[in-house]
């Protein structure tokens, strides 16, 4: 890293220029980590926050719909339906719930975050392809 970069302030980043800066800054310190509680590292965090914050700004990331974190934890598990039938209390429940026939609940959103490490964010999320009820 070059000595004016890490004089150089760090300030929130407002522009396409900025975020490409500051990412060819970062990459820097790839090669030769810093030291943890030196400036180099202190500067290497915030230079991760500001990009993070960029990035979430302009490239938002959403969730996955909650059916879909279920199929993608059953795919990457190994868990079949019968397993996420015991898991809510019934086949039928489960074969409803992926087929979007039935909601899932607040208790069953907490099981599958709890049992199977699914995100509660994930869960908790309205679900797309239901209607709403008047």
């Amino acid at each position: 890293m070059a000595r004016k970069d890490a004089k150089r302030p760090i300030r929130p980043l407002r522009s396409e220029a900025d975020y490409e800066a500051a990412l060819a800054e970062i990459e820097n310190y790839f090669d030769k980590e810093p030291k943890p509680g030196t400036p180099p590292a202190d500067r290497f965090d915030l230079l991760a926050l500001v990009i993070e914050d960029y990035e979430a700004k302009h490239w938002p990331i959403d969730p996955p719909d909650p059916i879909e974190a279920i199929r993608y934890r059953m795919e990457t598990g190994g868990f079949s339906q019968a397993e996420l039938g015991r898991l809510l209390g019934s086949r039928q429940r489960a074969s409803d719930i992926l087929a979007r026939k039935r909601r899932l609940t607040m208790q069953m959103a907490w099981k599958l975050h709890r049992d199977w490490n699914i995100p509660a964010e994930a869960l908790i999320r309205p679900q797309s392809g239901q209607r709403r009820r008047a």
